[in-house]
């Protein structure tokens, strides 16, 4: 592990010499050996433990239930619970949904799984396995808190039809012919033919495991042993002694590391008492969880995007509570590094005012996680700003939200609301976390190293203001039976078509990754400098790697937040004579080509976007068709607009201004006045005026482009 990330500082460093100067590269080079010391010293906090530190650890005669409460502490939680008003509503529900689900059928007939489900958009095995689990995961938890017997009988049932199927992995991930061909994540071979447990079989085997430690009270030794064994022959012997063959055991970088070894992890644990030997499994997914954990930036940052940081971070929390409660806290992974002290920073710096969250990647764009996920995490590491980000959902709801309920740690937010995630090298600039009166300005560069669900969108940028995205992600779709291979990168969603970068002559960024090929160190770019302040953030990045270099030769994009609401853009572009520079802007509100400038007409406000070049440019309009590989799926069309300029020389500079305006005179009246122009020392200079206000930026010329004064 740790040589690994040694080679890829050592790749940043390579990076930079290009680029930078000496003094700079020495600098840089402390950078690298600084981050390798801290890396050694990070790996000593979460140390690996075998199972025999496991078994010395354990508390000893567990009786059921144990694993998130047991039979002394529920009185506590019952007291809890009726003092509460919102714990009492939830239980109040639960009880009410259990009556109903005394009254439904069990169905031993299972759906036959579909060969084509990904096509066929038929997840009736899938919806038939889920349903199940989730009868009896809440009529199990019912009986506990009531502890009549009917409900136990019933949940019995429902977990009985569970234990009876061959398989508790969906289908889409379990065909070889489908899941061969993906391009496997960081730290995953090509080689890989074993498909026999995946994140949906994770979170299926956790609740059994829970289902299992409820029940065990009511249950004689024929029914435990039932869904004892349905959690042996699906998830236990599956993967026990046989971790190298599954791509997921060592995909650190991925949520599925945290949703398959956590729910392994919890149904070893809850099988102690018939097997005491499972430790090793626990020791396994204590080590793995952890390490998954050391990939988070030390800043928060998480490459596959907020949505996949809080899915395999909340699922790991079961895991971590019930091993931190069966140790009497000496194995505790709230005290990784990486969660005790950047608790929330993913989805906290990635909010978007009122209610919803970058999505760069393949994440989705509203509120990331569950209630119960922050109030844990404020209860355990006193994080002011999980306890801030819980309170944007409202009531709680789930099961989860009794066992772990709101904390009491006061909610609060730090003083600098914009933040550079420099392990992924995405930024975000902003006044404030609240006011959707200002403008939301987030922008990426990183590496092209998550083949998963990472986006070939170097230098990509949204704009969020009152609400709406003036500048976003592209046409989204679900994924289909072709979204993980290779055809990914074709697809608007992922390519750079879709995102608002450079094209030079439609040259498209690559990939580091294929399958059956070797990664390509350094495709992609970095953030060069980020820059907050009272006034203005800025940054600086380098783009110029995402590409193949035969057209794009150069290119370094800085953006500028002038707080609250006016955004620059400045592209530096090195290219051939005369090559077409297509500059693109994707958004989900309407784009109305004007002359000279482009109005995004909001439905709660207009801002322009007004282009600059000394070599002109034209307004060229598109649209990105798609159609998933789903038999339901309805034709989609993505608009765009671009700004094309023909270079003049070989090097080219384009500004971009996005702003407010009131209304088109207002918008035509700031294009009027926009002016660039260029010293003799190769300085460049931006000024325009709004209301009366003029608004000017300098940039000195140095040996690497141009720095903003």
């Amino acid at each position: 592990m740790l040589r690994k990330r040694i080679d890829r500082f050592h790749c940043c460093e390579k990076y930079y010499n290009k680029s930078i100067n000496k003094d700079a590269l020495m600098k840089t080079r402390m950078f690298v050996a600084l981050l390798v010391l801290l890396c050694v010293f990070s790996s000593t906090l979460i140390a690996d433990v075998s199972d025999k530190d496991i078994t010395k650890a354990l508390v000893k005669n567990l009786t059921h239930p144990y694993l998130f409460f047991t039979e002394d502490e529920k009185e506590s939680l019952l007291e809890r619970i009726k003092s509460d008003p919102e714990s009492n509503d939830i239980l109040l529900k639960e009880i009410a949904e259990a009556e109903r689900m005394l009254f439904l059928p069990i169905e031993m007939m299972p759906p036959v799984p579909s060969k084509l489900s990904h096509y066929l958009n038929d997840n009736s095995y899938a919806q038939y396995l889920g349903k199940n689990i989730e009868r009896a995961f809440h009529l199990a938890f019912v009986y506990q808190m009531t502890g009549e017997q009917k409900y136990a009988e019933k949940a019995y049932e429902f977990a009985d039809a569970v234990a009876e199927l061959p398989s508790w992995v969906h289908t889409s991930y379990e065909k070889f012919f489908i899941i061969y061909t993906r391009v496997w994540p960081w730290n995953v071979s090509d080689d890989q033919v074993n498909f026999t447990f995946n994140h949906r079989a994770g979170s299926y085997t956790r609740e059994m495991a829970m289902v299992y430690d409820w029940l065990y009270p009511a249950l004689n030794k024929r029914q435990r042993d039932r869904i004892r064994g349905g959690l042996i022959e699906n998830a236990i012997t599956r993967v026990r002694g046989n971790y190298e063959y599954h791509w997921w055991a060592s995909a650190y970088r991925c949520n599925w590391c945290g949703v398959c070894n956590s729910g392994l992890g919890v149904a070893a644990l809850a099988l102690l008492t018939e097997d005491p030997h499972l430790t090793d499994v626990v020791a396994e997914s204590y080590n793995r969880i952890g390490r998954m954990f050391d990939e988070i930036g030390e800043d928060g940052g998480w490459q596959e995007g907020c949505g996949y940081w809080s899915y395999g971070v909340s699922t790991s929390m079961f895991f971590a509570d019930t091993l931190k409660r069966l140790t009497d806290g000496k194995y505790n992974l709230f005290k990784h590094q990486k969660i005790a002290s950047n608790t929330v920073n993913c989805p906290l710096y990635n909010f978007i005012p009122p209610n919803k969250t970058v999505d760069f990647d393949d994440s989705g764009n509203g509120l990331v996680g569950y209630t119960y996920l922050y109030n844990k995490l404020a209860e355990e590491t006193g994080s002011k700003e999980a306890a801030w980000y819980r309170n944007l959902f409202g009531q709680g709801e789930s099961i989860y939200d009794l066992l772990w309920p709101r904390s009491d740690v006061t909610p609060g937010l730090p003083e600098q609301a914009s933040h550079h995630f420099s392990t992924i090298d995405w930024a975000v600039l902003r006044s404030d976390f609240t006011d959707t009166e200002n403008v939301f300005l987030a922008c990426k560069a990183g590496f092209h190293d998550d083949p998963h669900h990472g986006h070939l969108d170097c230098g990509h940028f949204m704009l969020h203001w009152r609400g709406e995205a003036f500048i976003s992600e592209p046409l989204k779709s679900g994924y289909d039976i072709r979204y993980f291979q290779e055809e990914r990168w074709d697809y608007p969603h992922a390519s750079s078509i879709g995102h608002n970068v450079l094209l030079v002559n439609g040259e498209k960024q690559i990939p580091a990754k294929l399958k059956d090929q070797p990664w390509k160190e350094g495709i992609g770019g970095k953030i060069l400098e980020f820059r907050p302040d009272k006034d203005i953030d800025y940054v600086v990045m380098d783009p110029t790697n995402a590409y193949p270099g035969e057209e794009l030769k150069g290119w370094r994009r800085h953006f500028i937040l002038d707080k609250p609401n006016v955004t620059v853009i400045l592209d530096e572009v090195k290219s051939k004579r005369g090559a077409e520079i297509e500059t693109r802007f994707h958004s989900q509100i309407r784009q109305i080509v004007k002359s000279g400038y482009m109005l995004l007409d909001g439905d709660k406000g207009d801002m322009a976007l007004i282009p600059l070049s000394e070599d002109g440019f034209t307004f060229r309009e598109g649209k990105h068709s798609h159609l998933a590989l789903s038999v339901s799926d309805k034709f989609k069309f993505g608009p765009y607009c671009g700004t094309v300029v023909n270079a003049g020389s070989e090097d080219t500079v384009i500004a971009t201004i996005i702003l407010p305006v009131e209304d088109e005179n207002e918008a035509e009246a700031i294009t009027a006045s926009a002016k660039e122009s260029f010293d003799t020392k190769g300085n460049y200079s931006l000024s325009f005026t709004k209301s009366g206000d003029t608004f000017f930026y300098e940039f000195k010329n140095t040996k690497n482009g141009l720095v903003m004064r």
